[in-house]
């Protein structure tokens, strides 16, 4: 995976279209090699900003060709006309105005294009994963790079919990939180692939509408329900700790105790410390999948994916996959 920056692809689809008039510039910017952060850190010099008041809906991948836009505040000025150079890692593909600054989260979908290289065993089965993942989704595991590097992140949530380590940066602050959260979060999940459930419904379960964030709990599974889930439509959700229910009980609710109760420290932190509880969806719908053999060992894959989701998770449940050694 990812052997060069154009391997990996990924554009984000805002799901709205910009007012066109506005105090703030979008941008829709193509990155390559870089960061996020370092992408605002350089529009922020450009325009003579504090990279705070530059907004975005999500964090990029940094080893990927990138497309995703920027709000700029521009009010009171005419035009904005800085350009990079094209050769650069940052490109400008289009600009216009709109009237809000662009929040974490507020585009609706990310749509790739990626290779996978060097590639052994028969077509035939990677074929038949593909097809299954098609019609059945994966689990919806929060992806290594939420980690960090090596899954520092983790490491560094522990010790800030524990006042050892105290960033002053509140970015960063967030970046190791929810680490830690999303950790929790694949660990029910895998508790839940063990036991055949991460697409089927339980009793208890907080249940979340296909390509939405509105959840319902429900008490026992009847055969409507049932049928939603094996379509698609509802899926059964896991938790992102913090303070406030749980929303879960019966079967669901001992399944996520049993996971929790080994980590009752950092559920206790992450309360601590304000963050609101929350659900997510333990399968992942994937969209408009599609692939084509450039030869017995290399396939390029494409398919959308809702906000929050990952790809790597999608090639995880095709083949066992190393990136790159950079």
């Amino acid at each position: 995976m990812r052997v060069r920056c154009a391997d990996f692809e990924v554009s984000e689809i805002l799901g709205f279209e910009p007012d066109g008039d506005g105090d703030h510039l979008l941008l829709h910017v193509q990155k390559e090699g870089i960061t996020t952060a370092e992408l605002v850190a350089v529009v922020a010099r450009a325009a003579g900003l504090a990279p705070r008041e530059i907004g975005y809906c999500g964090m990029k991948d940094r080893h990927a060709v990138a497309r995703q836009w920027l709000s700029v505040p521009v009010a009171g000025q005419v035009a904005w006309n800085w350009s990079p150079k094209a050769a650069g890692p940052v490109k400008i593909l289009a600009r216009t105005r709109h009237r809000r600054k662009l929040r974490r989260g507020s585009h609706r979908a990310n749509a790739f294009k990626l290779r996978i290289l060097e590639l052994r065993g028969a077509q035939e089965d990677i074929d038949a994963r593909l097809h299954r993942i098609a019609r059945e989704g994966v689990p919806n595991y929060f992806g290594p790079q939420r980690f960090g590097c090596a899954g520092k992140n983790i490491e560094r949530a522990d010790a800030m919990l524990r006042n050892v380590l105290r960033p002053r940066n509140h970015h960063v602050r967030g970046l190791y939180l929810s680490a830690l959260r999303a950790w929790l979060f694949n660990a029910v999940l895998s508790a839940r692939v063990a036991r055949g459930s991460w697409s089927r419904l339980l009793r208890g379960d907080c249940v979340m509408l296909d390509g939405t964030r509105s959840v319902f709990s429900i008490d026992d599974v009847d055969a409507e329900l049932a049928a939603r889930a094996v379509t698609g439509d509802i899926h059964p959700t896991g938790p992102l700790c913090g303070t406030g229910t749980t929303m879960v009980h019966a079967t669901a609710r001992a399944i996520e105790e049993a996971v929790l109760d080994r980590h009752t420290a950092w559920r206790a932190g992450l309360a601590r410390l304000g963050l609101r509880a929350a659900r997510r969806a333990l399968r992942m719908r994937v969209r408009e999948l599609a692939w084509a053999w450039e030869s017995d060992a290399s396939v390029r894959l494409s398919f959308t994916l809702d906000r929050g989701q990952f790809a790597t998770s999608v090639v995880r449940e095709c083949c066992a996959w190393t990136e790159d050694n950079r």
